[in-house]
C-alpha cells in the first residue's frame, strides 16, 4: 500500500534523502543552500509550485515529485511542469511513480492547467516505460544555455 500526501514543512528530513538520491541519479550536486531554499519554496505556499511524497506502510518516504505552474503563450490555461520525480530504487516498480504523476495531474486539473509536461534523459529507460503509459512524447528536444 502506497500513501501519498503533499510535502509539508515537517518533512525535510524525509524529503532530503530522496532529493539527494535524485541528484545522484542525474550526477549533479546542488548546494545545500539551494536545497533548503527549494524546500522552503515547495512548502511555503507563496510560490506557484509544490510537491508530494509517497510513503510505505511504515511511514517511510519512498518517492517525491515537484511541480511548477507557469504561463503559456499557446493556451489560456497555465502549464504545469513536473520538474523532479524520484522513487527510491528499492521501491521502484510498485506504483509510486504512477501515483506521483497522477497527483500532479490532479493538481493541474484543479488549477485549470492546459497541460502537464516534463523532461527525462533519453537513457532513463525504466522511467520512460512508465511515462509511455501515462503521457505522449512531444517530439521536441531541449536546448540549454546556463547563465
Amino acid at each position: 500500500m502506497i500513501e501519498i500526501a503533499p510535502l509539508a514543512k515537517g518533512d525535510f528530513d524525509q524529503w532530503l534523502p530522496l532529493w539527494r538520491g535524485y541528484q545522484t541519479f542525474y550526477k549533479v550536486d546542488i548546494p545545500e543552500e539551494t536545497s533548503r531554499l527549494t524546500f522552503a519554496r515547495l512548502t511555503g505556499g507563496q510560490e506557484p509550485m509544490g510537491a508530494f511524497l509517497t510513503r510505505d506502510v511504515r511511514g517511510a518516504a519512498t518517492g517525491m515529485v515537484h511541480w511548477i505552474m507557469h504561463r503559456s503563450c499557446w493556451t489560456v490555461g497555465d502549464y504545469c511542469y513536473l520538474q523532479d520525480l524520484f522513487v527510491s530504487p528499492d521501491s521502484r516498480g510498485g506504483g509510486a511513480g504512477r501515483k506521483l504523476i497522477e497527483a500532479v495531474y490532479d493538481v493541474a486539473r484543479r488549477h485549470g492547467c492546459s497541460r502537464v509536461h516534463w523532461l527525462t534523459q533519453t537513457t532513463n529507460e525504466q522511467a520512460m516505460a512508465l511515462y509511455d503509459t501515462v503521457a505522449t512524447k512531444s517530439g521536441f528536444l531541449q536546448y540549454v544555455k546556463p547563465l
